[in-house]
């Protein structure tokens, strides 16, 4: 897909850049605050690009984008700013606490610099996207536009649980890189050298899974106590949630939202969408790649979605930029851009997809289990049945594909699924094409045999020749005394034009290890779940009212 931006690029020379040099402010409370400045080296007046993180400035979010310097030579001053307490910046990092008013006072800060117009756009994605919505619920009349990639909308359901379940090998590996950094700005050369081994080969097999010894030891340089101990929505997470803090504020902002179909955090990108765009008449625009939470390429997992997923999102926050810090006249683009998973190509929607269900029914002969070839997923309910799986933390189904994994993307699970502890259910071969685009829910009638249990669902594609690739899943912690019949377990949104002659496949297991910790089965809090206490679980899954609900768009 070759862009108007990049047409033009191709005309418009790019300008000198100066050497980038490094300015402090201070904010109201008084801390001094460090950025990096990348400005054209050609008279202004520019506009301002800021990017605030906690990852030292150097890096710029250069992992999924280009250079400041890119920016700068397309004629604008670009900051790169430590948050408080990070990088060369002073102060005490406590996490998001401080970035609303610091971010209003830095944007304040940006807008007047020398050779600048006034007018300021923020960028970056994942802490760097939560830093932009905070900074506009802080206030300030020069922030123009924004470009928020990869947020959690509301903390505790976007980032740190899901379905009510701790993300393990998310949250763990996060919590230890920034207590490694922390140390690291200390000097605590001890700690970081423990850390830093941690975060190379995470301890998930000591005596508390959730909870091990070097983050315990460390605990003074990481939030991770505090979303371990907080496993319920409420006041920690309404105090750091850009939902939270933008509740009845001015959201009269340009935004591209930009998310990655396999990103962990794809949730709140698309709420973040929904909601802000239900309050506001500014434009809004999003994007949604085929794409984990870094890098953004044409790959994910084992699947090359092809040239078309190598997109460039440098070009498309340039145009944004160009038309509202600017006035440049730039084409107009489709509110909505979804990445066709299957069929490798983008496709553009007035708004994100929201079309009547379509249900999909589970029976087998009580061998979903036993075999991929006996449990059935049709449009007609067929034979109530029930269909038991063994859960064993012994040996628990491993995290495979999808958005929660280091073997994440798109991936072929043929050999999970092949597991005596995962019940399978298949479609016949599709005689035409089917575009599915939107949410997908399971309605699952389950009981089990313990308090405290999980359920891991995974929707996939089934090749001709038999394997599988992972299209969308869901995972959900049930505690004792909460409804499980019908269980809800909200699946990940999708876009994908599902073949004539595949198949579709829903596959439940107990466990999905070590995205999310082995459910111990006695109802015990994750901090407080040893190793020795998991239990064997029994599930079992009911045809009779379970249902798995399908965004079907249209039948080729």
């Amino acid at each position: 897909m070759t862009s108007a931006r990049a047409a033009q690029d191709r005309t418009t020379p790019p300008l000198p850049v100066r050497p980038p040099r490094t300015v402090s402010m201070t904010t109201r409370d008084g801390v001094r605050l460090d950025a990096d400045i990348h400005e054209p080296d050609a008279a202004g007046p520019f506009p301002v690009l800021l990017m605030r993180q906690p990852y030292g400035r150097a890096i710029a979010s250069t992992v999924v984008y280009a250079h400041p310097a890119w920016y700068a030579a397309h004629g604008y001053i670009v900051v790169i700013q430590d948050v408080r307490g990070c990088g060369t910046s002073a102060g005490d990092f406590r996490l998001f606490e401080h970035e609303a008013e610091d971010g209003a006072d830095a944007v304040a800060w940006a807008a007047g610099l020398p050779g600048s117009t006034g007018a300021v756009g923020m960028y970056g994605f994942s802490y760097q996207g939560n830093t932009q919505l905070l900074a506009l619920a802080g206030g300030s009349p020069a922030l123009k536009a924004l470009c928020p990639a990869m947020v959690g909308w509301d903390m505790h359901g976007d980032w740190a649980y899901e379905g009510g379940a701790f993300r393990l090998a998310d949250n763990l590996g996060w919590g230890i890189q920034m207590a490694a950094e922390a140390a690291r700005r200390r000097q605590d050369f001890i700690a970081h050298q423990a850390l830093y081994a941690a975060s190379r080969a995470l301890p998930l097999d000591e005596e508390l899974p959730t909870h091990p010894r070097v983050l315990r030891g460390y605990a003074r340089y990481t939030h991770y106590d505090d979303w371990l101990g907080n496993p319920l929505p409420g006041g920690y997470w309404d105090a750091i949630s850009p939902r939270a803090a933008l509740a009845g504020r001015d959201v009269d902002v340009p935004m591209l939202h930009i998310g990655g179909w396999f990103d962990q955090m794809l949730t709140g990108t698309l709420a973040a969408f929904r909601e802000i765009g239900a309050r506001t008449v500014a434009p809004q625009r999003l994007i949604v790649g085929p794409w984990p939470h870094l890098p953004w390429g044409r790959r994910a997992g084992t699947v090359d979605f092809g040239p078309e997923a190598a997109r460039s999102i440098d070009r498309e926050q340039l145009a944004w930029f160009d038309r509202f810090l600017k006035g440049a006249a730039v084409p107009d683009a489709p509110a909505v851009e979804l990445f066709d998973l299957c069929a490798g190509c983008w496709r553009s929607f007035d708004a994100v997809p929201d079309p009547e269900p379509a249900s999909l029914h589970i029976s087998s002969s009580g061998l979903a289990a036993a075999t991929t070839e006996d449990g059935v997923l049709a449009e007609r309910p067929g034979a109530s049945g029930t269909d038991r799986i063994v859960h064993d933390p012994w040996r628990p189904v491993p995290t495979f594909g999808g958005h929660a994994s280091s073997l994440g993307g798109m991936r072929d699970r043929w050999e999970i699924d092949q597991r005596a502890d995962v019940a399978c259910y298949t479609t016949d071969p599709l005689s035409s094409a089917v575009l599915l685009a939107g949410a997908v829910t399971l309605e699952l009638t389950v009981e089990a045999d313990a308090p405290s249990f999980d359920v891991s669902a995974v929707l996939s594609k089934v090749e001709p020749d038999g394997r599988a690739f992972n299209l969308t899943q869901g995972h959900v912690r049930a505690e004792e005394g909460a409804a499980t019949r019908p269980l809800r377990i909200p699946m990940r949104a999708l876009c994908a034009t599902v073949p004539a002659g595949s198949r579709l496949r829903l596959s439940l297991a107990g466990a999905c290890f070590p995205a999310f910790p082995v459910n111990p089965g006695t109802g015990a809090e994750p901090a407080e779940t040893r190793l020795v206490d998991c239990r064997t679980i029994t599930l079992a899954f009911h045809a009779a009212g379970t249902r798995l609900l399908v965004p079907l768009v249209r039948t080729a």
